[in-house]
């Protein structure tokens, strides 16, 4: 755990919609008796930084659902267009000064990772936006396009994310160059989140579908922060057999260590 203080008032927001299209309903999908969004909510409470965590939702079930096991819950408007627009309107009715975008499928979040993604914005002035990265240790996923890679320059703010595979090493002799991908989570300052949803969408963005490049696009620099965290998110049916199949092995290996 992270033990120096931080004395900025820092809010966690879960965006969390039923009508996932590849997954209906997956945030109140069951893994070892609590809901995956319960899981995302406990493991989220736990960084040392946040100040409080907050459920953003458009949908009843959702609400009832977090209501029912404790979770501070809001309903927001059921026409935003993306997860980020969703947690700046929470943004706009909160007076945090920095805004931690929690992806609410992913019930094995690391609350370290959490912080050590928060830590840029509250000791380096002018940094705007920060995110993760990790180090690919499987060498198919460099081609894979549904794992975003990132580069970085030597202050580790993001030159580019692509879901090509990036850098690209022209001569097979030459020294191997780690690859990174990008772990969806985002801080962001308070003001810059609320004009993110109106910063105008470049070529770049749409190519790639990824909603970071805005950001870039538009002349921000994102600060990308190195972990270990290997991010699990639950997209799918098959994802979340996985993840509960992880779940049953740490009870057991806890039984027996017990």
């Amino acid at each position: 755990m992270v033990e120096s203080p931080v004395p900025r008032k820092i809010l966690g927001v879960i965006p969390a919609r039923f009508a996932s299209s590849r997954f209906p309903g997956k945030v109140l999908a069951k893994i070892a008796s609590k809901t995956m969004l319960q899981h995302v909510y406990e493991r989220a409470s736990m960084a040392a930084y946040l100040t409080s965590t907050i459920i953003a939702t458009d949908d009843q079930r959702v609400y009832d659902a977090a209501r029912a096991f404790g979770a501070r819950v809001r309903m927001t408007r059921d026409d935003h267009l993306s997860g980020t627009d969703r947690v700046a309107e929470i943004a706009s009715a909160e007076n945090a000064e920095i805004i931690v975008n929690i992806q609410g499928d992913e019930p094995l979040i690391d609350p370290a990772a959490i912080d050590a993604s928060i830590l840029p914005m509250v000791h380096e002035p002018g940094v705007v936006m920060s995110t993760l990265k990790k180090k690919i240790e499987d060498p198919r996923e460099i081609g894979d396009p549904n794992v975003v890679k990132v580069v970085t320059d030597r202050n580790g703010d993001a030159m580019y994310f692509s879901r090509l595979p990036i850098p690209y090493v022209r001569d097979d002799s030459e020294e191997p160059l780690r690859c990174y991908k990008h772990i969806g989570l985002y801080v962001y300052e308070r003001d810059f989140l609320l004009t993110y949803p109106t910063l105008p969408v470049g070529p770049l963005e749409r190519a790639e579908r990824l909603e970071q490049l805005r950001a870039m696009e538009n002349g921000f620099k994102i600060r990308v922060v190195e972990t270990e965290y290997e991010s699990l998110g639950v997209d799918t049916p098959a994802d979340l057999d996985r993840v509960s199949r992880l779940f049953d092995a740490s009870i057991l290996q806890g039984v027996r260590n017990g």
